[in-house]
């Protein structure tokens, strides 16, 4: 079992991190291994919609995002962590989540989950819209006792999130129990629902 953890910061080891960090430990406690992918400061260019994608499985713009796609059937799980800018995710993650849910595919059944940092206020908006890109694609999204935010300005602010931070383990200790459910339950004979043929209504006569 293996989730991909997704830092959406330009900081590599700042407030998201330190987030997301705590749900790294948390399930390699519970027996789950981890990856993190940072990012990074580069630009990451946003969807350009040539459509290409759907004839190649893989985005015109072949950078970090092909290197997922490549790498989705190793992941039972997707975490993706994001400081809040202007009460939503930064503008690099969700490039990054636009063209990576668009151009790939098998997403259906792998769990996901948002978290965010916040030095005060825009998680909820935040944390709304980055759970957007798992309803869309038959995700189980994982929850935890409380929204998945941490506050504070830098990342010993937190560390004193106590809140926050309890939020993270819960959340890490939910992802590994669903994940441990889905197995038995393969184990047992069962598979993911029959998808039907995709039926698109675009409301044009």
């Amino acid at each position: 079992m293996k989730i991909l953890l997704i830092n959406g910061s330009p900081h590599e080891k700042g407030c998201t991190y330190t987030a997301l960090d705590e749900i790294s430990r948390t399930l390699r406690q519970e027996g789950v291994e981890t990856e993190l992918l940072w990012l990074g400061v580069k630009p990451i260019a946003g969807c350009i919609a040539c459509m290409r994608c759907k004839k190649t499985g893989r985005c015109f713009i072949d950078d970090a995002v092909n290197e997922t796609i490549e790498k989705l059937p190793e992941y039972d799980g997707i975490i993706v962590g994001s400081p809040v800018y202007y009460a939503g995710p930064s503008g690099q993650l969700t490039a990054f989540l636009d063209r990576l849910f668009y151009a790939g595919s098998g997403f259906a059944g792998k769990l996901g989950a948002a978290v965010v940092s916040c030095r005060r206020g825009g998680a909820s908006a935040a944390f709304d819209r980055l759970n957007k890109y798992f309803t869309i694609n038959c995700m189980p999204v994982v929850s935890s006792q409380y929204w998945n935010q941490v506050h504070g300005f830098t990342p010993a602010d937190v560390k004193k999130d106590g809140e926050g931070l309890q939020t993270m383990r819960t959340l890490a200790r939910y992802t590994a129990w669903l994940l441990k459910c889905i197995e038995a339950g393969k184990n047992q004979g069962i598979s993911l629902p029959a998808a039907e043929p995709r039926i698109s209504t675009n409301f044009i006569d």
